[in-house]
Order: structure tokens, then sequence, then C-alpha cells
């Protein structure tokens, strides 16, 4: 295998964020090429990290890349919006931080045979857990036409959504759409000249859209968001790294819900709900990739870190 070299995407916010403790218990949910995983393991001492996955591809890689640490690091073959369960099964009743960093991994753009590039031509595929889940062919295939206008819509934000949603039902009602670049050629044969000669490539709204959607993503953040922060030890961080408006909006509104204490009309003189907040956001506003992490990973452009500490 080669070396990995890679720089995480925030690595130092994020570690900074997290407020590692030697002796803490630390849970890192998207594992990834483990280079945040890397930085939280070498930080501690008698303390211990839990990497969760779906893609076994990535557990199997952090055999290596985390060798000099495996003896206070335990690998789970999971979703991370199953986090309560996940420390539930292993006896902890809770941990003193989680960091999670949303959308595709770079393994899984770099391997062109897992179908999530409109650069590389492969199987319609897009699971980020080969091992179970719809494919994205059966998406593009099997889906109704109105079905696919609204992910496209509302996932991709594309606006020639009508168009593209009509041309892949019209091309697969005469054969399957198998391929990834056969996929960009129905989407370049949909949309107006003047979108195809825009700087992003005309597919990857779509591709954003497909993917998002084999894989339940903005669900998955929202059940995630959910189990993350009851699950946090009092003082613990939860640091959420986000890649596109829809993801930072859930992640946004959850915070600020759990960070909101009396819920009571505004006109009542005294409290009676007795509501506080589970959490204080150390950031109020997200935290952004410096011009020279940009330049250094065009993949970094669009992030967003947001952190928050458990109180109660």
């Amino acid at each position: 295998m080669p070396e990995f070299t890679h720089r995480p995407v925030l690595l130092d916010a994020c570690i900074e964020g997290l407020n590692i403790r030697p002796d803490g218990t630390y849970l890192d949910g998207t594992l990834g090429r483990a280079g945040h995983s890397r930085e939280i393991a070498r930080r501690l001492t008698t303390g211990r990290l839990i990497c969760v996955d779906r893609d076994g591809a990535a557990l199997a890689a952090a055999q290596e890349r985390l060798a000099p640490w495996m003896e206070r690091v335990t690998l789970v073959h999971s979703n991370f919006d199953r986090v309560e369960e996940i420390l539930r099964e292993l006896g902890l009743p809770g941990v003193d931080g989680m960091l999670f960093d949303l959308g595709v991994s770079s393994p899984q753009l770099d391997d062109g045979s897992r179908g999530f590039s409109y650069l590389a031509d492969a199987p319609l595929d897009m699971r980020m857990d080969c091992s179970e889940g719809i494919t994205a062919a059966q998406v593009v295939n099997a889906w109704p036409q109105e079905e696919l206008r609204r992910i496209l819509f509302q996932y991709g934000e594309e606006r020639y959504a009508p168009q593209i949603a009509a041309a892949i039902v019209r091309r697969r009602a005469a054969r399957p759409i198998a391929t990834t670049l056969e996929l960009v050629e129905v989407v370049r044969g949909a949309m107006p000249a003047k979108a195809l000669k825009e700087k992003q490539h005309p597919a990857k709204r779509t591709f954003q859209a497909i993917r998002i959607a084999v894989n339940d993503e903005l669900a998955s953040v929202e059940r995630m968001l959910r189990g993350a922060v009851p699950a946090l030890n009092r003082g613990g961080r939860l640091a959420v790294i986000t890649f596109h408006s829809l993801e930072d909006r859930i992640v946004k509104t959850a915070l600020a819900g759990f960070a909101k204490g009396c819920t009571c009309p505004p006109d009542f003189p005294v409290c009676v709900c007795g509501k506080t907040p589970d959490v204080r956001l150390v950031n109020k506003k997200p935290i952004l990739p410096s011009p020279q992490e940009v330049a250094e990973n065009p993949r970094a452009r669009s992030a967003k870190l947001r952190i928050a500490e458990k109180l109660k």
C-alpha cells in the first residue's frame, strides 16, 4: 500500500476543537483514510478511540494506517447514525468527543470502480457500504421520473432537474443505464449549451443527488445528531464537518435546538417548561478552511466545521 500522505480537511481546527484528553474516550464516526483518527490516537495514552466506517475497505486500510496505536483503537463496521447502539454494544456509557467528517471520502472518489466519480467509467454503484443497500443503477433505472426530479432538485440543487429526469427515463426505456459515463452522456444531452460551458462539471450535481439518495445521507445525519449529543459526557465535544448546504443546514438547526433553553412563549412571566440547554456552541459561525488549505486541497473548499460542547 502506498504511504498515506493525504492531509484531512480542517485537521488542526478539529483537533483543537475536540480538546482531547490523553485518558479520554473518543469516536471518529467517519474513519475514511484515518487522517483525523491518527491525530486523535497519537494524543491518547490510557484513552480509547472508536473508529467507525460503513466502508470495509476503509477499515481494512486502517489496520496499517493506525498500526502504531492499535492497542487503544477499536474498529467498527457500521453506519455512524447508529452511534448510540455502537456505544451500547461496546459497553460505553458515554464518550468525551466525537468527530464526523460527512460526505464521500477521498478513497471512494479516487477509486473509479466504486461509481462515485463522473470522470471515470464504472458500474453505477455509489454505495458507501458495498455489502448492502440499493445501487445507483437501481435508482437511475427503476425510480419514477417524478422521484428522480425531486432528488435531483432537492439533493443536488440541480436547476435542470426536470429535463435530466425526463432524459433518464427516455434513455432507460431503450436500454438500462449501466455505467457512470453513460449517465454523464444522458445528463449532458439534457442540459442547454450555456450550462455545458460552466466551470463546474455538468454531471456533478446529478451524481451528488443520486449518491445522497443511495446512501440515505441526509436522514443519516439527522439520526446521528439525535444519538450523538445524548451520548457525550459532560464537557465532551462534538465536531461535524459538512460539505454542502443541505448537510450544514441540518447540523446548524439540530445544534441550535440542543443549545436552546426555555421554550416557553415570550409572554410567560416565568419559565414553566424547565428546559435548559444541552450544549453550548463553541463557534457561533462555522469554521472555514484557510485559503492555503484550499490551495493545497481543493476538496476542502466547501467545508464547514461546527463544534458544540455538552453541558450536562
